[in-house]
């Protein structure tokens, strides 16, 4: 096999949530790759620590600060990127919250912080990049699902929804844009060692979740990386509308 199937030269990536966890793995993992990286989030500061950890090794990375939820927040990142580069290749919609709260308990205003964040941004950033790539007939689009979307978890009735949203729109979006050239599929990372998970691994059920997964441990970044760095490139170019469960075998125990 020709590795350059798996190579990012030339291409220009999005990565939404790109300052800690999941995001700045995936990020520096395309970046090495050879992709052209567009680092997207709210707080800038851990944006340009990524940054400058893909400037370390030769990579190119451009920092926009921005709230994918907010309708002109997205339309500034996408102008910015074509402004700044003249093409979109990748995008990875990694950008998320979550509010812990029983669902009795759930309050309106937590509901509509996590879907317009998680669902709703997901999907129209989606939106304006797909009309580019459709311009170009090209384009990569990886969404980062949960095993939310496809399990019961407790007490994140918000996120648990968004998730399976994102799922359903992966499978819709892929049969609409196939004839363009797109390719959209999901991860669906098990419990990965995140700032945003760190409270459930801390707490009692941080025990119950590493007894309960095969592989024996919690998952890192860099464990979804690979899989989004493969759904980017030439490799999986008659892969989509698929859902991908990187979990240590969680699914699998039952």
């Amino acid at each position: 096999m020709n590795l350059e199937r798996f190579s990012l030269k030339d291409r220009v990536a999005i990565v939404t949530g790109a300052g800690t966890g999941i995001g700045k793995g995936i990020a520096t993992a395309m970046a090495e790759s050879g992709a052209r990286v567009v680092l997207a989030g709210r707080t800038r500061s851990r944006l340009e620590e990524t940054g400058e950890t893909i400037r370390a090794f030769g990579g190119e990375a451009l920092v926009v600060d921005t709230d994918v939820s907010d309708r002109a927040g997205r339309a500034y990142l996408v102008a910015t990127t074509l402004e700044t580069w003249n093409q979109i290749d990748i995008l990875v919609n990694n950008a998320g919250v979550n509010v812990r709260t029983p669902p009795e308990d759930y309050r309106e205003e937590d509901w509509d912080q996590v879907v317009d964040t998680n669902l709703k941004g997901t999907f129209f950033l989606t939106q304006l990049a797909a009309r580019h790539m459709i311009k170009r007939n090209y384009g990569k689009i990886i969404q980062i699902a949960s095993l939310a979307a496809i399990t019961g978890i407790p007490h994140i009735p918000a996120y648990t929804a968004a998730k399976g949203g994102i799922a359903s729109m992966t499978y819709q979006l892929a049969i609409d844009w196939a004839p363009y050239n797109i390719n959209i599929n999901s991860i669906c990372p098990g419990y990965i060692r995140t700032p945003l998970t760190r409270p459930v691994e801390e707490s009692d059920r941080g025990a119950y979740i590493l007894n309960r997964v095969p592989a024996g441990r919690w998952g890192e970044p860099e464990d979804i990386a690979g899989t989004a760095v493969f759904l980017a490139s030439p490799a999986s170019d008659f892969l989509t509308g698929q859902l991908i469960v990187v979990d240590g075998g969680w699914m699998a125990g039952g």
